[in-house]
């Protein structure tokens, strides 16, 4: 099946709307710029620091997982990547509003800040919304009958 059979809606020239055209490119790439600073920071935290907090950095290492596998699946086309995109972005939101809740309520105390630590606080709340954009992007793109 094609990207196209695949898209949404329309854009005002009557083109069809793909994941990864317009706004879905500056998406993609705000994925891809997590996906790496998530995994160099999970990995740096990993080798060098790893007794300090290992539940943190391995929720590091987790989160940027789950950025990774967002943003190959945004980037491809048919309706298993946008499955696999609609879980990882779904993933990514309760991650985000869970382990955010936990660490401003102090529920847990966590040694070290994660990714999503503070609803994403460390990186400028950006945590928090990429998730919103992410699913909001996917319905609009989602293959209509």
């Amino acid at each position: 099946m094609s990207e196209q059979s695949l898209s949404g809606d329309r854009d005002p020239e009557g083109e069809r709307v793909t994941r990864t055209s317009g706004p879905g490119r500056l998406l993609v790439a705000v994925y891809a710029v997590f996906a790496v600073a998530a995994t160099a920071r999970a990995l740096y935290q990993i080798l060098t620091k790893f007794d300090d907090a290992p539940t943190a950095y391995l929720l590091s290492a987790f989160a940027a997982a789950v950025y990774v596998v967002a943003t190959v699946a945004l980037s491809r086309s048919g309706a298993a990547s946008w499955r696999i995109a609609l879980t990882a972005v779904v993933v990514e939101m309760v991650g985000v509003l869970v382990v955010g809740t936990i660490t401003v309520t102090d529920v847990v105390d966590f040694p070290a800040d994660t990714v999503w630590s503070d609803y994403g606080r460390g990186y400028g709340f950006v945590p928090l919304v990429l998730p919103v954009f992410g699913l909001l992007w996917l319905r609009r793109t989602k293959a209509r009958p």
